[in-house]
């Protein structure tokens, strides 16, 4: 029982790790990468459907991004879903490829997203520290319907801390790498 708490605790403490990289992805930082446009969605012949979908990504250089549809008429629909994704980015179309160029972060933008980053690793956090307290209210349910022994309830617990302590440590690392990248000129 004890270790179905603990697995399920861990699958849930990793979504939310996940959930932070995911967010931090969004956060640009000076380079470009193709992930900046993952959330873009382009009209295609009435439905909305993700721009890797219509179109191939791809880095032209360290501040540039190629997006190149698949269909000529796609062009221009492509070029104004990104610009209208409202990720501060200005895209420029020659010919069938479009560039889009990487503007780059003031210092005082840096220190913007290094709060927003901050800010994100905190709920992360939180989160964790949530799915703790639930496992260790369920650990005590446990025990008062004599379901574990008092010894196996504190083993369990310290168990929980110790995935808590190891969740906790890997979203600060996460967190100050992606601080670094904001931070690199």
């Amino acid at each position: 029982m004890t270790a179905e708490l603990r697995k399920t605790t861990e699958q849930k403490m990793l979504k939310s790790l996940d959930a932070l990289k995911a967010d931090l992805g969004k956060i640009r930082t000076g380079r470009a990468h193709t992930g900046i446009l993952d959330h873009v969605q382009v009209d295609y012949y009435g439905s909305m459907v993700p721009i890797n979908q219509v179109a191939n990504l791809t880095l032209i250089d360290a501040r540039t991004i190629g997006v190149q549809a698949w269909e000529k008429p796609m062009i221009g629909k492509v070029e104004r879903a990104i610009r209208d994704a409202d990720l501060g980015l200005n895209p420029a179309t020659q010919g069938d490829m479009i560039r889009v160029p990487m503007p780059a972060l003031t210092e005082e933008r840096r220190r913007e997203l290094i709060k927003v980053v901050k800010h994100e690793g905190e709920n992360a956090k939180i989160a964790v520290r949530n799915l703790r307290r639930d496992a260790n209210a369920h650990l005590k349910e446990s025990l008062k319907k004599k379901e574990v022994s008092e010894d196996d309830e504190r083993r369990a617990q310290d168990d929980i801390q110790k995935l808590t302590d190891r969740f906790v440590a890997e979203i600060d690392k996460v967190l100050a790498e992606k601080e670094k990248d904001l931070m690199a000129v």
